[in-house]
C-alpha cells in the first residue's frame, strides 16, 4: 500500500448501496419481479489505495462501479466522495463531480467513437467542461498520450488502427485528461494478452504513484487483482462476502466462497500442486436469491442458519481489517 495511504482518510465511502432492476411483462408492461444486482453493499476506499473487487460474472460487480458513477440509477443507498452525497446531484453538480470521478471500461473498442480520431475522442471530456482555449486542450491531449506510451502522431489515428492493448491505453488517456481524483477500472485488462495486460497494469500502478489517483479495481481475475490492489472485496450474488488488506486475504481467506476461488488461481511452478475446491451446483438467479445466505446451497460447511438469517459482515477477532459475511466464521 502507498505510504501516504492513512487510516480514516477516506476519499470514496458506499453505504448500503441497492440496485434492483425492474422486470417487467404481461399486456400492461407492470413489474413482475426485480432482479437484485447489488443488495447492500458497503465498503470504503482511501486516497490514494486500490480496492479490488472480486467475483464470478453476474456477481454485481460491474454494477456497484457504475451505479457509484450515476451511469446507472440506484435503488437506495450513498455515495460520499470528499464527505458529499453523489447520488443525488444533478446538472452542475453532477457534472464537476463527474470531472473528478472517472472510469474505464472493459472494451476498449466499444467505448471509442470508431468516427472519431483518438485525439479527439481523448479531448471530448476536456472540451465539455471547458478546461483551457484549443491550444491548452490539444496539448493536454498530448501529454496523457505520452503518459500512456503513445506518440504525439497517434492523435490523428482511428481507433481500428490501434491493438487492443493500445486501444486501452487510450481509454486511460482519455479517463486521465479531466484530472480526475477516483477511476474506476471496470476489468480493464479481461480482454488482452497476458503480456499486454501486465504492461498495462504497469502503467495503472506508475501513474497511480505520479498523480496520487486512487481506484477501484473490478475484475474476476485473482492474480490480477492481488498484483495491483491494497486491499481485497470478494463479491457473491450481490453482497460482500470478505473484504480484507491483500496480503492478508490471499494468505488467510476465510470465507468458503473465498476459499474456492483461491484454490482455483494457477501455481507458476510445475511441481507444485493446489487442492481444488469444487463447488456444487450453479450460481443462484439474481431474480430469486436464496434465502439467508446466498452462497449456503453451494456452501460445504453451511448449517440450518445459513439459510435462515442473512450473515452480517464483520471483522475476525484475529484481524480488524479482515471482515467476512459468516456465520460459522469468526
Amino acid at each position: 500500500m502507498s505510504e501516504n495511504i492513512k487510516k480514516n482518510n477516506d476519499l470514496v465511502r458506499v453505504d448500503n448501496l441497492v440496485k434492483y432492476y425492474s422486470v417487467k411483462g404481461g399486456l400492461f408492461r407492470k413489474e413482475i419481479a426485480q432482479v437484485k444486482a447489488v443488495d447492500d453493499v458497503s465498503f470504503s476506499i482511501a486516497k490514494g489505495e486500490t480496492l479490488g473487487l472480486v467475483g464470478e460474472s453476474g456477481c454485481g460487480k460491474t454494477t456497484v462501479g457504475h451505479t457509484m458513477l450515476q451511469l446507472r440509477p440506484h435503488t437506495s443507498g450513498s455515495v460520499t466522495f470528499e464527505g458529499k452525497d453523489i447520488l443525488n446531484l444533478k446538472g452542475a453538480e453532477l457534472k464537476e463531480m463527474r470531472r473528478k470521478m472517472q472510469i474505464v471500461f472493459q472494451d476498449p473498442y466499444a467505448s471509442l467513437d470508431p468516427r472519431l480520431p483518438i485525439g479527439e475522442s481523448i479531448g471530448e471530456g476536456v472540451k465539455i467542461h471547458k478546461m483551457g482555449n484549443a491550444k491548452e486542450r490539444a496539448e493536454i491531449v498530448m501529454q496523457n498520450l505520452r503518459k500512456v506510451g503513445l506518440q504525439h502522431f497517434h492523435a490523428n489515428r482511428y481507433p481500428h488502427e490501434f491493438s487492443g492493448g493500445q486501444r486501452q491505453r487510450i481509454g486511460i488517456a482519455r479517463a486521465l485528461a479531466l484530472k480526475p481524483e477516483f477511476i474506476v477500472l471496470d476489468e480493464p485488462v479481461s480482454a488482452l494478452d497476458v503480456s499486454i495486460q501486465a504492461q498495462v497494469l504497469n502503467i495503472l500502478r506508475d501513474l497511480q504513484k505520479e498523480l496520487g489517483l486512487t481506484y477501484l479495481f473490478v475484475a474476476h481475475n485473482l492474480a490480477v487483482v492481488e498484483h495491483i490492489s491494497d486491499r481485497v472485496a470478494v463479491m457473491y450474488l450481490g453482497k460482500i462476502a470478505e473484504i480484507s488488506p491483500r496480503d492478508e486475504l490471499y494468505a488467510n481467506p476465510q470465507h468458503p466462497y473465498t476459499q474456492a476461488l483461491m484454490s482455483a488461481i494457477p501455481i507458476p511452478k510445475p511441481n507444485r500442486k493446489r487442492e481444488r475446491v469444487i463447488l456444487e451446483g450453479d450460481v443462484p438467479s439474481p431474480l430469486n436469491p436464496p434465502s439467508g445466505c446466498r452462497f449456503h446451497p453451494r456452501c460445504p460447511i453451511a448449517e440450518d442458519i445459513c439459510s435462515k438469517e442473512v450473515p452480517t459482515l464483520k471483522a475476525l477477532e484475529s484481524h480488524a481489517e479482515h471482515k467476512i459475511a459468516c456465520h460459522l466464521r469468526s
